[in-house]
């Protein structure tokens, strides 16, 4: 017996079929996209709002029950009164607050100023020479927890002013972090890079400035942070003891005329020159850091 096939003419033609092709719109609707970008923002400040809000109730609540506490009300009053002049000069002794802010950055610039100099290469120096760091350890774990106002009379009594005992002041408390933290980051580097120095007989000077002082720099900056927030913390008693023209003195000032609306005006200055030095020595420090600039490239 013969198999027969059977053969199937193949139709070349496409089926045609009836469907309706709908575009997608990929870019969402301007209030979907403010609903996007809104969102987060939201989030960061309703729990600010909130707080401040618990912060005044408390406020309010202690000026009802205590006497002589000024309440927000009336402190915001004396805050209108305070920065419609900041800046009028009626003699050394009567100065706008404006002026005391300054004098009190100009004395944390100089003694901040002076510490950086100082103990930024101290730290390079320490992390680089294993026998200068342990000889100089000891050193600073005894005077490093000191109190900062145990200085102020040995400043009074090396200089015999006030002025510069302050400075002093601010630079035997700000320069402790900013050792440790550069030493640190020294010792913190891999030894793979110090033996591709020794390999190529790169001198010292060109280790410090091509290899430790790029990897160092985040660790720099950390103590610079720390070192800020401390320098300021202390102008504030060193001027109560010292006197003269800057925001501790000012508020001691207005202490001994009972304006208590003014201390807690000064109160919130400090905690805002405070943040906002601090806040800028922290972009800086992203600025500089190379692991946030490799999480943002990816």
């Amino acid at each position: 017996m013969k198999n027969q096939a059977t053969v199937i003419p193949l139709v070349n033609e496409p089926a045609t079929l009836n469907a309706q092709i709908i575009p997608l719109n990929n870019n969402p609707t301007p209030k979907a996209r403010r609903r996007f970008t809104l969102r987060p923002l939201l989030q960061r400040i309703i729990p600010g709002v909130c707080g401040m809000i618990l912060l005044l109730g408390v406020w309010q609540i202690a000026a009802l029950y205590s006497t002589g506490f000024p309440g927000p009300v009336s402190t915001w009053q004396a805050a209108v009164t305070l920065f419609a002049d900041p800046f009028y000069n009626a003699g050394p002794n009567d100065q706008g607050i404006g002026w005391n802010v300054l004098a009190s950055l100009q004395r944390v610039a100089i003694g901040f100023g002076l510490a950086a100099l100082v103990g930024i290469p101290a730290g390079f120096l320490l992390g680089r020479f294993l026998f200068l760091g342990r000889m100089f350890s000891p050193i600073i774990a005894l005077l490093r927890p000191v109190s900062p106002l145990a200085w102020l009379p040995i400043g009074l009594l090396l200089f015999q002013r006030a002025e510069p005992a302050s400075s002093w002041t601010i630079f035997i408390c700000s320069i402790w972090p900013m050792v440790i933290n550069t030493a640190e980051g020294v010792q913190r580097i891999p030894r793979d890079y110090l033996n591709v120095a020794r390999v190529l007989n790169l001198s010292e000077f060109t280790i410090m400035r091509k290899i430790l002082f790029p990897a160092v720099l985040p660790a720099v900056l950390t103590g610079v942070r720390l070192s800020i927030g401390i320098a300021w913390l202390v102008i504030v008693a060193a001027e109560m003891l010292t006197g003269g023209l800057g925001i501790g003195f000012w508020i001691w000032n207005e202490w001994n005329n009972l304006n208590v609306e003014n201390i807690l005006i000064a109160i919130a200055i400090i905690g805002v020159v405070g943040l906002l030095l601090e806040q800028a020595l922290m972009l800086l420090a992203r600025r500089f850091s190379w692991q946030d600039s490799q999480q943002e490239n990816k």
